[in-house]
């Protein structure tokens, strides 16, 4: 073979894989990297040629199934799911303050705040001022409790492609909570004796005021509504297990209840209103 033929050769080579290796790359999230011509990235998809076939056949991928895009001249463009997508909600208020609607009727005022962390999380923090309401037992409580969870707001069953949610802070939800709290409030007490007629009980009356600590973790379900990215309303309830160093009194403990000091079930449900900004 004459050197020209060589050369020419050796030219046509390195023009092939210059070819090959300025092709655009788009890097599927489970197939194989696909080399091709870009042609187009449209809202939901994007449109590609590829060498082996027709230049009138026009491939079409979901930009939801692509991780990646590599064009020939070594720039990237990434993708997300819309779904999980921050631009998508970027006009979406992401902080509430709320109050717990009945919770005065309770003999506590309880305020929270939440922040959405991004699409689909949360957190929320809660305090309440216990004596800061109505006081029917005549305890004369004083105290305070805080509360505190990591939501999970549920994403739909199926997913359709470009589908978002409503709003950041609307949906079903399941949040793990953990609540400890601090008062004091007076205690009826019950004196048991016998006499000839046999064992009755003898009520004492409001006694001195004693000091409790209280606590609970549990699992919260509730459901968020959102009003013109403005206003919200909280509807929820709560299991769990509830614990206290004073079972002398009421098992009501402002944040929670507690059903037995041998059954530490906690139970928990309330009604909750706030705005977003």
């Amino acid at each position: 073979m004459k050197p020209n033929q060589i050369i020419l050769l050796i030219a046509l080579a390195f023009s092939a894989v210059s070819t090959v290796n300025a092709q655009d790359k788009i890097f599927p999230k489970k197939d194989d990297v696909i080399l091709c011509k870009i042609k187009e990235i449209g809202l939901e998809e994007v449109k590609y040629l590829i060498s082996e076939y027709s230049d009138e056949v026009l491939f079409a991928l979901a930009k939801d199934d692509i991780e990646k895009i590599v064009f020939e001249n070594g720039k990237e463009m990434t993708f997300e799911n819309s779904l999980i997508n921050p631009a998508n909600y970027l006009d979406n208020r992401k902080n509430a303050l709320k109050v717990e609607f009945l919770s005065p009727l309770t003999g506590n005022t309880t305020f929270g705040y939440e922040r959405s962390l991004k699409p689909g999380r949360s957190i929320e923090g809660e305090i309440g001022i216990i004596g800061l309401g109505i006081d029917p037992a005549y305890e004369n409580p004083g105290g305070v409790f805080f509360r505190f969870g990591y939501k999970f707001i549920k994403s739909p069953d199926f997913y359709l492609r470009g589908m978002r949610y409503a709003h950041l802070l609307k949906g079903s939800y399941i949040k793990p909570m953990i609540t400890l709290g601090f008062f004091s409030r007076k205690q009826d007490y019950y004196y048991k004796y016998w006499d000839d007629n046999g064992s009755y009980d003898y009520y004492y009356g409001n006694g001195k005021k004693e000091s409790t600590v209280s606590g609970a973790i549990q699992l919260i379900l509730g459901k968020q509504w959102i009003v013109d990215n403005v206003f919200l309303i909280d509807l929820f309830g709560g299991i769990g297990y509830g614990f206290s160093n004073n079972y002398n009194g009421s098992n009501y403990y402002y944040s929670h209840t507690v059903m037995d000091q041998d059954f530490p079930l906690s139970v928990s449900a309330g009604l909750k209103m706030g705005f977003l900004w």
